[in-house]
């Protein structure tokens, strides 16, 4: 359960003139006090238990503060940077800006981090890191650069990790986004790029952090309205490459996707994210609490003067632009359970309950980030929870998957495989994951209503399954109709029988259009060529065929003389693609399947006729399109190759021969078929020919070893 209090104004006079509002809130050296950075010329120092501020410092006109304000815990003191270059520092007993420590570095700044714990940190538009001590030192010092060109840093992190600082920041490029991490433990700085998934047209507007035992949990706002989560591990398996991340939905519809402006989102704790934003298009900005664990909206409040989409959370308050004027508005969020999800859970009178069931990250520097009036109580009920984790034996990762693939619910144990994906692999991953199949597959069989198929989705990309590690899983795609997971199946198992390739088949030329259309396929080996495929749209063959063959002549016998007429366009029936785009990518997926002609010509004989005669025609359409180009090859990534085609022509005849022969509908196609093979026969013997030619002329150039400088020579060839 969480509510939002009654919020107040913190600032009397409006901030600024920057469009977006303040530069910044950032915590001081007492948990009270905060650092308000404007947009434009000042920092004003707030005491928000009296809702006053208690200094105020502004640079010179004509210059301009470009990062926010923080305090360096270390000392006490303040720092800031203005024209991007000029870095200051200063005290509460300073006055004036000017009159203060000043440095002029030979970079532009892009922020300053400062956490309790550790030295501050200067990150460099470029993307380079330096630590204030060693800046100050040679503040000149050259800055190098990390990020590639046009790649513009987005949002950063600044946070402890096993008592360790690490600063993640986020860069955009095209839009392609690129997470960086920088451990200064081990001075590594990783890159991952960040796909995002089937929702390639969102643009991410907003970003979140948190820690957990061995990833960095990346959570984002995107365009489309709804929260997406990545998982970034601590400790890659390779921090030398460029690695790639891939973020799963975590919340659906959280704003309206038609915000544009006014949307943000921050992580209070494992189970509870705040977010800034309208819910409908025609709704005004509000500010919302949402339980990750259980999918539900826990508090809302509205926003009726608007905000500049700007969001930041210190113990328990959270800060916003409200209008024109910062306010804070408080907050509680309790430990998560289903009945506190429901707004079900009955509330103790025990005073320091709040305290106790705040989200506490150990793995932080001192855990400051607790509300600031707890108990003595609390404290020590704190520090006895502490003690008793960290003596608890830490459990791997593949046997807490495996132990919640067993009783969790699906949305979990999605998590707890995430988890388990982001973690650096080990010798036996290949065999956890087959395990994780057959546990998933097992428990559908005991409880028909748990369906995992997103979980198993992730389990096929991982690449490392074949059907003997787990050879239930087509089986439970082919109950389901699935075609899809049969799809990638396909195109990653090597040792498919030949028997489930035909059953694959055949749901593949059975499965209504209908249902194909709202099934997401991987369209890569129809992607360029696409144009002629989808839904079945017929378009006339303008270009002269290659190869000596012509499908429109109807007369076999002049096959020869086609080697030097020029041929006329095809029928339109010959050349307009019998099947849609999305079941051509799936009839593509069985070509590409292994198969031994001995096991698969039984099988083939199962099939109906009239699905044999449909996918013949779509085999006769790709020769065609084969036929286009001299090189005898289909455009696009990973299209059926021609020996492909032709040896499932063979298989298919081969097999139904005596069936196809007596239908109607195949009569044109088969006869298209038999004037084919005949050209092809014919071309292969004027090509003997003329190969017959040439030994003759390479054995009389052989002969001829001493020829003079010049030479005319006459060679008849009969």
């Amino acid at each position: 359960m969480a509510a939002l209090e009654e919020g107040f104004t913190l600032t009397a006079v409006p901030l600024g003139s920057g469009p977006d509002g303040p530069l910044g809130v950032e915590q001081s050296d007492k948990t009270d006090q905060f650092l308000v950075t404007d947009s434009g010329r000042t920092v004003i120092l707030y005491k928000v238990s009296d809702q006053k501020p208690l200094g105020s410092w502004s640079v010179k006109q004509g210059q301009i503060i470009t990062c926010p304000a923080v305090c360096n815990f270390q000392t006490g003191e303040y720092i800031v940077v203005h024209d991007n270059k000029v870095l200051r520092i200063w005290n509460n007993e300073d006055v004036n800006l000017d009159k203060v420590f000043k440095a002029t570095l030979s970079a532009e700044v892009y922020r300053i981090h400062s956490i309790q714990g550790t030295e501050p940190l200067v990150l460099f538009k470029e993307g380079a890191i330096r630590g204030l001590e060693a800046l100050l030192a040679e503040p000149q010092q050259k800055i190098e650069t990390v990020i590639s060109d046009e790649e513009v840093i987005k949002w950063t992190k600044f946070f402890m990790v096993f008592r360790h600082p690490v600063l993640i920041f986020i860069t955009e490029k095209h839009g392609n986004y690129f997470a960086y991490v920088q451990k200064f433990n081990s001075r590594i700085l990783s890159k991952y790029t960040l796909l995002l998934g089937q929702e390639e047209k969102s643009v991410t507007q907003s970003f979140s952090t948190s820690v957990h035992r061995k990833f960095i949990s990346l959570m984002s706002l995107s365009s489309d309205g709804c929260v997406y989560e990545t998982l970034i591990p601590i400790h890659p398996s390779d921090p030398e490459k460029n690695q790639r991340v891939v973020r799963s939905l975590l919340l659906k519809s959280v704003v309206s996707g038609n915000a544009r402006s006014g949307v943000a989102l921050t992580i209070l704790d494992q189970d509870h994210v705040a977010v800034l934003g309208p819910p409908l298009s025609a709704s005004k900005e509000c500010l919302s609490i949402w339980n990750t664990k259980f999918q539900t909206l826990q508090t809302s409040k509205e926003l009726p003067q608007g905000t500049s989409g700007q969001l930041w959370y210190h113990g328990e308050n959270l800060f916003m632009l409200h209008g024109k004027f910062l306010t804070v508005i408080p907050y509680k969020c309790e430990v998560s359970s289903l009945a506190g999800a429901l707004g079900k859970l009955k509330h103790s009178q025990d005073p320091d309950i709040h305290a106790m069931t705040h989200f506490v990250n150990w793995e932080t520097s001192q855990g400051y980030e607790l509300g600031s009036q707890n108990s003595e109580q609390s404290k020590r009920i704190l520090r006895r929870r502490k003690i008793e984790v960290s003596v608890q034996p830490e459990v791997p990762p593949s046997t807490q998957l495996l132990a919640a693939v067993q009783k969790d619910s699906e949305k979990h144990i999605e998590v707890e495989l995430r988890k388990f994906l982001a973690v650096q692999r080990t010798p036996d991953f290949h065999t956890i994951i087959g395990d994780v199949v057959i546990g998933l597959l097992g428990r559908y069989k005991a409880e028909p209503s748990f369906y995992p198929r997103n979980c198993l989705m992730q389990l096929i990309q991982t690449r490392v399954l074949s059907y003997s590690l787990c050879p239930g899983l087509m089986e439970f795609a082919l109950e389901k109709t699935d075609v899809q997971i049969l799809q990638l199946c396909l195109q990653q198992f090597p040792d498919i029988p030949e028997s489930v390739t035909c059953a694959c088949l055949k749901i593949f030329l059975s499965i209504g259009d209908d249902s194909l259309q709202e099934t997401d396929i991987n369209m890569e080996s129809v992607s360029d060529y696409t144009a002629t495929i989808q839904d079945g749209e017929i378009e006339e063959q303008t270009e002269i065929l290659q190869n000596g063959f012509n499908p429109e002549e109807d007369n076999c016998e002049n096959c020869a003389q086609e080697l030097i007429e020029k041929p006329q366009a095809a029928t339109e029936e010959s050349t307009s693609c019998p099947v849609t785009g999305k079941r051509a990518a799936l009839l593509n997926a069985i070509l590409h399947s292994a198969y031994s002609e001995t096991f698969l010509l039984p099988h083939l004989k199962d099939i109906p006729a009239q699905h044999i005669t449909l996918f013949l025609q779509y085999l006769y359409f790709l020769y065609l399109k084969c036929s286009e180009n001299a090189t005898m090859t289909l455009p696009g990534i990973h299209p059926p190759t021609l020996n492909q085609i032709m040896d499932w022509i063979c298989l298919l005849l081969d097999a139904n021969f005596t069936v196809v022969v007596m239908i109607p509908e195949a009569k044109r196609l088969l006869l298209s078929l038999y004037k084919f093979v005949k050209s092809q026969i014919s071309i292969c013997s004027e090509l003997n020919k003329i190969e017959v030619s040439f030994r003759e002329l390479q054995k009389l150039n052989q002969e001829k070893t001493n020829r003079e400088l010049y030479s005319i020579e006459v060679l008849e060839l009969f």
